[in-house]
């Protein structure tokens, strides 16, 4: 990995992970290596229809307002995703490929997985922000993918994309998924491997951890949870609780998650890099640093700021004031100690 790699670019610092059409360029060239004759209109459409529900400019929707689950995460994402089906079409036997068309399909579930943190106009006016559907944003991401694919004229992926974007998420015990075709399991398999990796081996991971994944978490219920009538069970206290927390998530969660419940398929990047893992290499740095910075309690070490790429101008501010404003609401309740982790995805 480089050492001058850029804030928004993938871990091996050619594609810019914020910018829709670099990624969909890279993604291209990739599939058209690995299917030739395969027409890319359908992905093409995607990222572009993509590019205008983030940034609040499709029919009906506000455009993204989550600062950790933002345009780049998305795109960083799907690039993952793309090296990933590439990698292993071509390790695998003629019979076990996915194909192009499932491989499309993949593409666009990795693209709209997400999808469900972003506000419609008329059906979530009730609502802030985005991060208030934390809890149940992957299944609102299979509505969307229910009405966007017969759009884009995948109707008959719906059954499937619907299901396999849930292994991106926490909602569904991923071992009761059951899905005709094998194939289609390899797909949730690498989405949900895709979605880990990029994010954590984002270069600005730590300081996305601290300064944006936790405010997500208090307004989406997950830091401190309303266990029932007047009484509050802390998870996160703060953006460093959450991070001093993060090498055990990391060792129980993520890695069970990896190895086991996805089957090692982050295997299939070392196709196309002679072995290699530069996912893999980047998390083990992330985490690295983190103990580092965990052992000596210098905080100075965490001084990246990475830029937004959100859909909504004022979207930070307007967190920020939720945050401070749920916080202050909690103060003088019934709050309790610390449960168990929960994952900070």
């Amino acid at each position: 990995m480089s050492q001058d790699r850029r804030n928004d670019y993938d871990v091996t610092n050619t594609v810019q992970v914020s910018h829709p059409a670099s990624v969909r360029n890279a993604v291209h060239e990739l599939f058209a290596e690995t299917f030739p004759g395969m027409s890319f209109d359908k992905l093409w459409l995607a990222f572009y229809d993509f590019d205008r529900l983030f940034t609040g400019r499709y029919p009906g929707y506000k455009g993204c307002d989550t600062t950790y689950h933002d345009m780049q995460h998305t795109l960083d994402m799907t690039l993952a995703l793309a090296r990933l089906v590439v990698g292993y079409e071509r390790s695998v036997e003629p019979i076990d490929r996915l194909g192009p068309g499932r491989a499309q399909m993949a593409v666009v579930t990795s693209l709209f997985h997400d999808s469900g943190y972003i506000r419609h106009e008329t059906r979530d006016v009730d609502y802030a922000n985005g991060a208030e559907f934390t809890l149940y944003h992957v299944s609102r991401s299979a509505d969307f993918l229910r009405r966007y694919l017969p759009e884009l004229g995948m109707a008959e992926y719906v059954g499937v994309s619907s299901m396999i974007v849930h292994f991106t998420g926490y909602e569904l015990d991923l071992d009761k998924i059951e899905l005709e075709d094998p194939r289609d399991i390899i797909c949730g398999h690498l989405i949900g491997t895709a979605d880990l990796i990029a994010q954590m081996a984002d270069r600005c991971y730590l300081e996305k951890c601290r300064d944006r994944l936790y405010k997500e978490f208090v307004v989406g219920g997950v830091a401190v949870e309303n266990a029932k009538p007047g009484e509050y069970m802390v998870r996160y206290k703060s953006g460093k609780d959450l991070l001093m927390k993060t090498p055990a998530f990391y060792q129980q969660v993520t890695r069970e998650r990896l190895n086991a419940k996805f089957n090692r398929a982050y295997r299939y990047a070392e196709v196309l890099y002679g072995g290699r893992n530069p996912y893999i290499e980047a998390i083990k740095s992330n985490i690295t640093h983190l103990v580092r910075i965990l052992k000596t309690d210098d905080w100075s070490l965490l001084r990246r700021e990475p830029a937004y790429f959100l859909g909504i101008s004022n979207a930070v501010q307007e967190i920020e004031q939720l945050v401070t404003r749920q916080l202050a609401s909690l103060r003088g309740t019934g709050i309790k100690a610390d449960k168990p982790l929960l994952m900070p995805v």
